[in-house]
């Protein structure tokens, strides 16, 4: 089996691709198990295993498949008629890693190297949640199962012994600053945040260290709404009250799950009216997004997507390339253990095929000397008889296939020499 990963992310797609084919975590489950259930076949490349990371910046899926292109294309055309989207829409926007280079763009994403903010942590929290869903849905075997095993152990590595998060601007500390452009120091400002999942406490703990006049929560659970709010001396409402009461905020920053737009048009028309036309500050941090995009033609209104986001976040990316380079060494020498662990895995049935043929063997070789034995013949005789011919037995595969390795480049003949002369110098 060979490991694929096929996707898109904030790099190869625009937000209005990646929100098309994203999954939602209650779609995750079942998706991974149409994936093994409907990609089984030899057609389809063989996929035995899955799991899907799917955030805001990116959707990828990664497999253990035995005919990675084929498996390549039939994952494409499943996800065209799951998320009902013409393959020619994303398919020009995706990558596919095979094997080795998957493993190391796996190792790259959750070490931050591969997000739009480098070195961000956030990932690693996303990417557990991910494998804890693909073992939900018995989506993980050996090869995933190892994998993101050791990818998990290189992003500590990679955090622990680099300035890779160094100096980062966050998603959160860059709604801020967006925020401060239009309204300066937000003393006398009134924030609204929607949603209340772990985006929405991060852009809380950074938007509330700017003491903002007033912290508001909209959440469809007013008690988790409460609960955020109150740390900042803010207040709640129920996510089905915003309608009535948005036009008394200055910023609206919003992140939830909906799979639709949950700001329209209309509703900020009506919001910049009874506003008299003071300005609105609208950052959206989900994907598919919270509003719907012709909010941003309307006059007096500013909203700010992901990707405008990343233009700011990238601003100190070039003060760590030192660390970049120290974190992309770590990641070659663990994508090489890689490389290792999987040709250990790909000899496995070879060794089995040569135990099973030594035992054949052997108990041939047994049979015949007891057959000797009953018949009177000398036990040292057949002792002898019985060690000559299980020796010359064992050592005729090795001998011809060094005998005739004629077709191989010399590369090839020193390296099979080396392993066979390896092997039974360290046996005998």
């Amino acid at each position: 089996m060979q490991l694929l990963c096929l996707g898109l992310n904030h790099t190869t797609a625009p937000l209005t691709v990646r929100e098309r084919v994203a999954f939602g975590p209650e779609e995750i489950e079942g998706a991974i198990q149409t994936f093994k259930s409907r990609l089984a076949t030899e057609e389809c490349g063989t996929l035995t295993e899955a799991m899907i990371l799917s955030t805001c910046n990116r959707t990828e899926i990664y497999c253990a498949v035995a005919d990675p292109n084929k498996a390549a294309d039939a994952l494409e055309k499943l996800v065209s008629e799951m998320k009902s989207v013409n393959v020619a829409q994303f398919a020009p926007h995706t990558y596919r890693h095979i094997q080795n280079e998957a493993a190391r763009h796996i190792y790259r994403v959750v070490s931050g190297i591969d997000s739009m903010v480098l070195g961000e942590t956030q990932i690693v929290g996303q990417f557990k949640k991910a494998v804890e869903a693909a073992r939900a849905a018995k989506g993980l075997g050996l090869m995933l199962n190892h994998l993101f095993q050791d990818a998990f152990t290189v992003a500590k590595e990679v955090r622990s012994s680099t300035a890779i998060g160094s100096s980062s601007v966050s998603l959160a500390a860059a709604a801020v600053r967006l925020s401060e452009r239009l309204f300066g120091a937000l003393t006398d400002s009134h924030v609204l945040f929607v949603g209340a999942g772990e985006m929405i406490e991060l852009c809380a703990a950074h938007f509330g260290a700017a003491r903002p006049k007033s912290v508001t929560v909209a959440n469809r659970s007013i008690d988790r709404g409460q609960a955020l709010a109150a740390r900042y001396n803010g207040r709640a409402i129920r996510l089905q009250d915003l309608p009535e009461q948005i036009a008394q905020y200055d910023i609206i920053v919003s992140c939830t799950a909906s799979a639709l737009p949950i700001i329209g048009l209309g509703m900020i028309e009506r919001a910049i009216r009874e506003r008299k036309h003071r300005p609105m500050c609208l950052v959206d941090l989900a994907v598919p997004r919270d509003i719907e995009p012709e909010v941003s033609r309307l006059d007096d209104v500013y909203v700010y997507s992901m990707d405008e986001l990343g233009a700011v976040v990238q601003s100190g990316r070039e003060s760590r390339k030192a660390a970049v380079l120290e974190a992309e060494s770590i990641i070659d020498m663990r994508v090489r253990a890689f490389e290792s662990w999987t040709d250990m895995r790909a000899a496995v049935p070879v060794i089995a095929r040569v135990r099973d043929r030594a035992e054949a063997l052997r108990r041939e070789l047994v049979s015949q000397a007891r057959r000797s034995l009953s018949k009177g013949e000398s036990v040292d005789e057949v002792l002898e008889r019985l060690s000559v011919t299980l020796t010359h037995k064992l050592i005729h595969d090795p001998t011809v296939l060094l005998r005739n390795a004629e077709g191989l480049t010399r590369e090839e003949r020193s390296h099979m020499t080396n392993v066979v002369g390896h092997f039974y110098k360290n046996r005998w």
